[in-house]
């Protein structure tokens, strides 16, 4: 049974249709690491290590699902998966990049949280 939202999700918003994209706590480590040159899901648990295998998986399965990201499967034993942006996902690295650039400038934020925490 799928589920139905009391109230609709307003699809002319553009922030709710980027969150809906990007939404879930490593979609946006997981796109730079591809980008970056990270295909592989055992590369990209290695450099997102803070996030279960098991969540990386399902946010790669959410963003191949909306077509940010490709998935090839080769042959072979054992097999190989490899990620790819395609041009929807590349369309996406300017955010990115500003996320990112922002998050540089301003990390004071979140370590003065941090600090006022452990007093």
């Amino acid at each position: 049974m799928k589920y139905n939202r009391k109230i609709p999700e307003d699809l002319d918003c553009g922030i709710v249709v980027t969150m809906k994209v990007l939404g879930g706590k490593w979609k946006t480590c997981i796109l730079d690491g591809i980008n970056k040159g990270m295909k592989r899901p055992s590369e990209l648990h290695r450099a997102i290590d803070e996030a279960s295998p098991r969540v990386i998986n399902m946010q790669l399965r959410e963003l191949e699902e909306t077509g940010i990201v490709t998935k090839t499967v080769y042959p072979g034993l054992p097999l190989r998966v490899e990620y790819r942006l395609t041009g929807l996902g590349m369309s996406l690295l300017p955010i990115i990049t500003l996320i990112d650039k922002w998050g540089i400038e301003h990390n004071h934020l979140v370590e003065n949280l941090q600090a006022s925490a452990e007093s």
